[in-house]
């Protein structure tokens, strides 16, 4: 199942927490609507130090934790609340990657098209590239018009190795 659709509106901040993952630590932002943040250590555009509330308990925290044990374990994922802030455009891109179904990529035109915006590759990967829910909204299923994997915020070894657990690539 995929998350659920994220609201468009601003929401202040309840809590942060960080989650272990096979391709290392992520941490967890949450606003009191849901999860609005979810980053590898030192990719681009991680927020850095956050003046947040550390409470790992958090309902919309929890739920990302179990999602992703579900995710790295190859089960079924249960839909979650996610609340990432960004752009009218941008928010329109990251639904349009909620649309790619786990197993399958698209390209970055498609996901244009798909967020009102034909032939605007380029600005859908910038919106891409600022996606804060690693994983969960699934930018990493996003590949180039030739089939090339390209640009990932938290790196190409990891979008490979997310791509080679749900079986698009080879390992």
């Amino acid at each position: 199942m995929k998350p659920t659709p994220f609201p468009t509106d601003a929401t202040p901040f309840a809590a942060q927490a960080e989650i272990d993952s096979p391709l290392g630590p992520l941490t967890a932002l949450a606003t009191p609507k849901g999860l609005a943040g979810l980053w590898f250590d030192a990719q681009q555009h991680h927020p850095g130090a956050l003046d947040v509330p550390v409470d790992a308990q958090h309902p919309h925290i929890v739920a990302a934790r179990e999602w992703l044990s579900a995710y790295w374990s190859r089960r079924r994922t249960s839909p979650i609340a996610l609340d990432p802030q960004g752009t009218p455009f941008q928010q329109a891109v990251w639904r349009a990657l909620l649309k790619i179904a786990h197993g399958h990529t698209s390209t970055y035109g498609e996901i244009a098209a798909l967020a009102g915006r034909p032939g605007g590759a380029r600005a859908a990967g910038a919106a891409i590239g600022r996606n804060p829910v690693s994983i969960i909204v699934p930018c990493h299923r996003v590949i180039g018009r030739d089939g090339s994997l390209t640009g990932y915020a938290g790196g190409l070894d990891r979008k490979q190795a997310l791509l080679v657990l749900e079986g698009v690539l080879l390992g």
